[in-house]
Formats: C-alpha cells, sequence, structure tokens
C-alpha cells in the first residue's frame, strides 16, 4: 500500500478529531479550551486536504468545513470571553 501526503494528511485528521473527542470524554480537556478547538481544526483541515487531493467526497468535505467553521467559532468565541473577563478585571 503506497499512502500519498493527503492519506497521510487524512489519516492525521481523524486520529486528531479522535483524539479530541476521547480527551474530552475523559475529562482531560474542556469543550471550550483552546487544545480541543484547535485540535479539532487541523484535523478538519487533514481530512479536507485528503479529500481535496484524493478521492472528493461532496457531503464528507461539506462535514469537515463545517467542523473546522464551528471550532474557529469556539477559537473567536473563548478570545472575546478572556478579553471581556480582563477588562472586568482590570
Amino acid at each position: 500500500m503506497n499512502l500519498m501526503w493527503h492519506d497521510w494528511a487524512g489519516y492525521i485528521g481523524v486520529l486528531l478529531v479522535l483524539l479530541a473527542f476521547l480527551l474530552l470524554q475523559a475529562h482531560k480537556l474542556h469543550g471550550n479550551g483552546l487544545t480541543y478547538q484547535l485540535m479539532n481544526i487541523f484535523g478538519a483541515l487533514g481530512v479536507m486536504l485528503s479529500l481535496l487531493f484524493g478521492s472528493f467526497n461532496t457531503s464528507a468535505f461539506v462535514m469537515e468545513v463545517a467542523w473546522a467553521a464551528i471550532g474557529i467559532y469556539g477559537v473567536l468565541r473563548g478570545m472575546r470571553l478572556r478579553r471581556e473577563q480582563r477588562s472586568r478585571g482590570a
């Protein structure tokens, strides 16, 4: 089996998303934490690369775009909340 770079990107992406979910369930990560969000964003990007440069599947690609967008929303929301907490505390 000869794996291309985009295959590896997809496997690593899937591993990141599944590991993030496992760590969330094991109470090792918080759902609103930066690490959890970044694992999901980079995981989704890896799968998207695999789909774009390998065998394309529209429904899977749409799911990964949504997954990454939700993760980006989570990061931005967390940044805003931390900024608001700092301004209240100062």
